[in-house]
């Protein structure tokens, strides 16, 4: 990124309503410069200041993966002025972002080792790209296996490949809601329980991404399964603003989230005062 405080212009392509009250949209934003596609570099974990002109901004992580080129998605929540303002969007709309920002999952230390993703609700988008980034270097990984709950089917997101996920031989994808509800064949569950049933092996690399709640009760879980601390790895992006440590609202005990993370280990996590 050349300069931080400038927003490169984007145009908004396929636009998916990921829920049938269409709260939840992903955006397919593609490179209107040549020049700012080829110097767009991120991973999987870094997010953008998604803008639009007059109207604000707001931070998202990156639910593309890098190796899905020329383009990057957002899935982003109607909550509140600017997301209703991005829920607005029509295809062919041009829009602002900065970015990358913040550091990432640590995908090479991940190589050669078995990988666990563990994700809640609309907080997946992140995991999203760091499973898709593994799986197109599937060779350089061991045995990947995701856990993802939301309170109830309609609030998963990405369905289509969740469907396409469930069907490899290479990955164990394990899906869960809060409840039963009819036709539901799946876990029935929270994420941490579910998790401590599955029993992922602790020689694994864990991340971990969602709500703060389900970040609390699940990082316990796998301690109790013997992970070490530095082999779990999650997210406080839901603590980022500005992006680039100037407005000092992403601040914990000594860390700026947005300079210092926000993807975390749990090693360094026991030593930030209210985390999550």
């Amino acid at each position: 990124m050349c300069n931080g405080y400038l927003p490169i212009q984007m145009r908004v392509g396929n636009i998916l309503a990921e829920n049938p009250d269409k709260t939840l949209k992903t955006f397919d934003l593609s490179f209107i410069n040549d020049k700012d596609r080829d110097e767009f570099r991120y991973m999987p974990g870094q997010f953008c200041e998604f803008s639009i002109l007059g109207k604000g901004e707001s931070p998202f992580g990156i639910a593309s993966s890098p190796t899905e080129k020329d383009i990057l998605k957002f899935t982003v929540n109607r909550t509140g002025s600017v997301t209703r303002e991005i829920h607005y969007l029509q295809q062919g709309d041009i829009v602002g972002i900065r970015g990358p920002l913040g550091n990432w999952y640590p995908v090479e230390k991940f190589k050669g080792g078995d990988v666990v993703i563990i994700g809640g609700g609309f907080a997946f988008t992140t995991l999203r790209s760091l499973l898709v980034y593994t799986l197109e270097h599937r060779k350089d990984y061991g045995k990947i296996t995701v856990i993802y709950g939301a309170r109830n089917p309609d609030l998963l997101i990405y369905k289509e490949e969740l469907n396409e996920w469930d069907k490899r031989s290479d990955l164990s994808l394990h899906l869960t809601i809060d409840r039963s509800v009819e036709g539901w064949t799946k876990h029935c569950g929270f994420v941490p329980s579910i998790t401590k049933e599955v029993a992922p092996d602790p020689a694994s690399w864990a991340v971990v991404c969602g709500p703060p709640v389900m970040i609390k009760f699940t990082l316990p879980v796998l301690k109790g399964l013997g992970f070490a601390d530095d082999k779990i790895y999650t997210s406080l992006e839901r603590r980022m603003k500005c992006g680039i440590g100037k407005c000092g609202r992403c601040g914990i005990g000594s860390k700026y989230v947005c300079i210092d993370g926000p993807v975390f280990s749990f090693e360094e996590l026991k030593k930030i005062p209210e985390a999550f």
